[in-house]
Protein backbone atom coordinates (compact mmCIF):
# COMPACT_ATOMS: atom_id res chain seq x y z
CA UNK A 1 0.00 0.00 0.00
CA UNK A 2 1.05 3.14 -1.12
CA UNK A 3 2.72 5.84 1.80
CA UNK A 4 2.25 9.40 1.85
CA UNK A 5 3.86 12.57 3.38
CA UNK A 6 1.21 15.06 4.33
CA UNK A 7 2.56 18.48 5.27
CA UNK A 8 0.09 20.87 6.96
CA UNK A 9 -0.33 24.07 9.28
CA UNK A 10 -2.38 24.10 12.60
CA UNK A 11 -4.92 26.83 13.83
CA UNK A 12 -4.13 25.61 17.27
CA UNK A 13 -0.40 26.39 18.73
CA UNK A 14 1.65 23.15 20.62
CA UNK A 15 -1.03 23.04 23.80
CA UNK A 16 -3.51 22.42 21.52
CA UNK A 17 -1.95 19.03 19.70
CA UNK A 18 -2.60 16.30 22.31
CA UNK A 19 -6.02 16.96 21.21
CA UNK A 20 -5.52 17.34 17.43
CA UNK A 21 -3.53 13.98 17.69
CA UNK A 22 -6.33 11.72 19.69
CA UNK A 23 -8.89 13.32 17.47
CA UNK A 24 -6.73 12.40 14.37
CA UNK A 25 -6.94 8.74 15.56
CA UNK A 26 -10.34 8.51 16.46
CA UNK A 27 -11.51 9.67 12.98
CA UNK A 28 -9.09 6.76 11.46
CA UNK A 29 -10.51 4.43 13.74
CA UNK A 30 -14.17 5.57 13.30
CA UNK A 31 -14.04 6.12 9.85
CA UNK A 32 -11.06 5.53 7.75
CA UNK A 33 -9.78 2.01 8.86
CA UNK A 34 -7.72 1.57 5.65
CA UNK A 35 -5.31 4.58 6.78
CA UNK A 36 -2.89 3.94 8.84
CA UNK A 37 -1.07 6.77 10.77
CA UNK A 38 2.62 6.11 10.89
CA UNK A 39 3.91 9.17 12.80
CA UNK A 40 4.65 12.95 12.89
CA UNK A 41 7.24 15.51 12.72
CA UNK A 42 6.36 18.76 14.74
CA UNK A 43 7.88 21.85 13.81
CA UNK A 44 7.20 25.29 15.57
CA UNK A 45 7.56 28.08 13.73
CA UNK A 46 9.08 31.22 14.67
CA UNK A 47 6.19 32.85 15.12
CA UNK A 48 4.39 29.99 16.88
CA UNK A 49 2.98 28.09 14.65
CA UNK A 50 2.93 24.65 14.28
CA UNK A 51 3.77 23.00 10.97
CA UNK A 52 3.61 18.77 10.76
CA UNK A 53 5.16 16.37 8.63
CA UNK A 54 2.91 13.29 8.69
CA UNK A 55 3.44 9.71 7.27
CA UNK A 56 0.57 7.91 6.28
CA UNK A 57 -0.16 4.82 4.69
CA UNK A 58 -3.41 4.76 2.83
CA UNK A 59 -4.90 2.97 -0.93
CA UNK A 60 -4.81 6.11 -2.35
CA UNK A 61 -4.09 10.23 -2.18
CA UNK A 62 -7.94 10.21 -2.09
CA UNK A 63 -8.05 8.85 1.52
CA UNK A 64 -5.76 10.94 3.17
CA UNK A 65 -7.56 13.89 2.17
CA UNK A 66 -10.26 12.76 2.89
CA UNK A 67 -9.13 11.75 7.16
CA UNK A 68 -7.17 15.64 6.48
CA UNK A 69 -10.80 16.99 5.96
CA UNK A 70 -12.44 15.33 8.57
CA UNK A 71 -9.95 16.00 11.05
CA UNK A 72 -10.04 19.67 10.05
CA UNK A 73 -8.32 22.56 12.52
CA UNK A 74 -5.77 23.06 9.92
CA UNK A 75 -4.31 23.50 6.36
CA UNK A 76 -2.77 21.06 4.08
CA UNK A 77 0.00 22.36 2.19
CA UNK A 78 0.83 19.49 0.36
CA UNK A 79 0.70 15.68 -0.02
CA UNK A 80 3.30 13.36 -1.64
CA UNK A 81 3.26 9.76 -2.41
CA UNK A 82 6.67 8.50 -0.88
CA UNK A 83 8.98 7.11 -3.91
CA UNK A 84 11.03 5.58 -1.52
CA UNK A 85 12.99 5.71 1.71
CA UNK A 86 17.31 6.40 2.32
CA UNK A 87 19.44 6.68 5.20
CA UNK A 88 23.11 7.12 5.43
CA UNK A 89 24.02 3.74 5.06
CA UNK A 90 22.73 3.65 1.79
CA UNK A 91 25.64 5.83 0.77
CA UNK A 92 29.12 4.59 1.73
CA UNK A 93 32.12 6.38 2.27
CA UNK A 94 34.43 5.68 -0.20
CA UNK A 95 38.23 6.88 -0.29
CA UNK A 96 38.69 10.67 0.29
CA UNK A 97 38.22 12.77 -2.51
Amino acid sequence: MPKYVIVRHFDVGTAGMPEVGSRSRRVIEDYFPEVTWHHSHIAVEDEGRVRTFCIYEAPDIEAVMAHAKALGKHNVDGIYEIAGDVTPEDFPLGDPV
